[in-house]
């Protein structure tokens, strides 16, 4: 099955897929059409799925049952404009709020996917506007992307030129830090190698891929590749 989120339209749209063949199986509403259906994800199982919400800074539980998807009529809370979502293989969900653009310190929080019912449990400040959101392969770390103002006009304030590639560790359902280092301005996806020892962050104003390696103690510099376009989202296949 595959969920898209509609943004401008406050639904979710339900496919099947079969070999090459994609087909629709309804469609989730979802708030107004100002609720900005961000992100959806799967839970591991296939039971449950998550869909954030940032226009009404809430994120929203559907039901799976075969082909059957349906909102659970339960929504978390965990920050102000959650967006970005990625879950493991274990316990964890992991969303990031994007926050008011305001210049204040915004969040990353963990959802726990094992409690009864599902709920936000742990809650992180990780600078102004973590754009991404994306947990290793080995279940053992989750980068965020984080603007840091750089996306801010220079006369702000709040504006900084550098963003920031920030890594964390994930223990149950805690978060520490462990690594950060600066990135270029207005840097949004970001993804992991196969073996987790590898970061690439797109970096819209440079138009560049950024890549990293990752020891489990710091994040060193190793390349970077340049794009004729400025780079938005980016995924690799899960392992």
């Amino acid at each position: 099955m595959a969920l898209v989120a509609k943004r401008s339209e406050g639904t979710v749209s339900v496919f099947t897929i079969n070999g090459n063949a994609l087909t629709p199986a309804g469609k989730i509403q979802l708030g107004d059409a100002k609720s900005g259906p961000s992100h959806a994800v799967f839970s591991h199982d296939g039971t449950t799925a998550l869909v954030t919400r940032d226009g009404d800074s809430r994120t929203s539980l559907l039901s799976v049952d075969g082909n059957k998807v349906e909102y659970a009529n339960r929504d978390l809370f965990s920050g102000v404009r959650p967006y970005d979502i990625d879950l493991t293989g274990t316990a964890a969900a992991i969303i990031g709020s994007v926050g008011a653009s305001g210049g204040d310190a915004d969040t990353i929080s963990v959802i726990d996917m094992n409690a009864k019912p599902i709920r936000v449990v742990t809650t992180v400040s990780v600078g102004q506007t973590p754009e991404g959101v994306k947990i290793s392969p080995d279940g053992n770390y989750v980068a965020v992307t984080v603007m840091n103002g750089s996306n801010k006009p220079s006369a702000s304030p709040f504006f900084n030129d550098f963003g920031l590639l920030k890594v964390y560790k994930i223990s149950g359902t805690e978060l520490a830090p462990v690594a950060e280092a600066k990135i270029g301005l207005w840097c949004q996806g970001m993804d992991w190698s196969k073996d987790s020892k590898y970061v690439v962050a797109q970096c819209m104003v440079e138009s560049e891929l950024i890549a990293f390696s990752f020891d489990g103690k710091a994040l060193t510099r190793t390349s970077t590749l340049k794009m004729q376009v400025s780079p938005a989202g980016i995924r690799t296949a899960e392992p």
